[in-house]
């Protein structure tokens, strides 16, 4: 299993975590990114720089993914393509991803497209909370417990 990061838009703490996690449980950890991103010294972690563009990031973590990886990702469409993929997936606010709730989770984020296409303001996502980042650290605890059963 490896842990793919959609690095650009993590927030540090939660890139914080995932750098505890991969010497902890000695799990191959690589950050995708269109700029660099500063990584620790670690033979678990490593920074991909791709070029830059709509999506490109997201279409090399896909390509890349093999079933079983994990992918932290606030992208619900890229959410989809991996769990479509045989992957999971975790929200860097602590959500999972999974066949139950990416539909609708689909949905909503079309809707609000739409609210927005129309000239609605939507409002932007609320700020990183110091629960929101428990809440990750916890799930993902949670995910990398099911590995260690396994």
């Amino acid at each position: 299993m490896h842990i793919w990061v959609d690095a650009d838009a993590c927030p540090k703490p939660v890139k914080d975590i995932l750098f505890r996690a991969a010497e902890r449980c000695r799990l191959g950890t690589t950050l995708v990114a269109n700029q660099p991103i500063p990584v620790p010294p670690s033979r678990y972690i490593k920074m991909l720089r791709v070029s830059s563009g709509f999506d490109v990031a997201d279409n090399e973590i896909v390509k890349r993914l093999k079933p079983g990886d994990l992918v932290i990702t606030a992208d619900i469409p890229l959410a989809a393509e991996v769990i479509a993929k045989g992957g999971h997936a975790i929200d860097p606010r602590g959500e999972r991803y999974s066949n139950e709730n990416i539909g609708e989770r689909l949905q909503i984020r079309s809707m609000m497209d739409s609210l927005r296409a129309s000239g609605i303001d939507t409002g932007s996502p609320a700020p990183l909370h110091p629960r929101d980042i428990q809440a990750f650290a916890n799930q993902l605890d949670r995910f990398l417990a099911t590995l260690s059963r396994a």
